[in-house]
């Protein structure tokens, strides 16, 4: 269990489809949501101090990740990016945009790691976990650096691993009114064999923004 003092709040944001897809088979994503609810993606990027996603998504959708739907300033952009993959091309590394950090595995004097900083990216090592930036230590890092507050937009594994973490305190999910069959899946395997083992939600609050449905609860963690 983290510990409370340490570590930002989290929020996690997904937007998928009735049938639970955040993207298509071939991994189209764009655009699931309505641009109303898109822009209610920028507002929750403007009142956060960090947005953080995967390599996975840099390499799939080259996002910007900062707020151009809505008034309000950049958060900082954290990819966690384990084997420093990230393409030096990457549309997060225009450091003229707003701030950037990379969270990685690989030793920081590594030829990669000073290559994303003269693209002006912070590089931060943290302890791994099988492999993998181990996602307690990476937002301990980020509290260190004065962030108290992360958005958490993705992909589905980072998704995953911050649910099966217990460490998401605010799930926004915006549902749009499509299905598409075969995709992937919004939030993958977490072990759930029982229904009293699933995750609940309090605080809950469910609109309708476009054609959109958005729902809001704090998770309560089963035992």
């Amino acid at each position: 269990m983290r510990q409370i003092q340490t570590v930002p709040r989290v929020t996690l944001k997904l937007a998928q489809t009735l049938d639970g897809r955040i993207a298509t088979r071939t991994g189209d994503s764009r655009w699931v949501s309505s641009p109303e609810s898109r822009a209610m993606a920028h507002r929750l990027r403007a009142t956060h101090d960090a947005v953080l996603i995967g390599i996975g998504t840099v390499l799939t959708d080259d996002p910007h990740l900062t707020v151009r739907l809505a008034s309000g300033p950049n958060p900082v952009r954290v990819v966690l990016d384990s084997r420093l993959r990230l393409p030096l091309d990457s549309a997060v590394l225009d450091a003229n945009e707003a701030p950037i950090t990379v969270v990685t595995i690989v030793p920081s004097d590594s030829a990669g790691a000073e290559e994303i900083r003269r693209r002006g990216a912070e590089v931060l090592t943290v302890p791994g976990l099988h492999g993998r930036v181990e996602p307690v230590a990476a937002l301990q890092s980020l509290f260190v650096r004065g962030i108290r507050s992360v958005l958490v937009e993705g992909g589905a594994q980072i998704a995953t691993e911050f649910v099966r973490r217990q460490l998401v305190d605010e799930l926004v999910l915006f549902i749009a009114p499509k299905i598409v069959g075969s995709g992937i899946d919004s939030i993958g395997e977490l072990g759930v064999t029982a229904m009293t083992e699933a995750v609940q939600f309090s605080s809950q609050e469910t609109v309708q923004l476009g054609g959109d449905i958005v729902f809001r609860g704090k998770p309560i963690w089963p035992e």
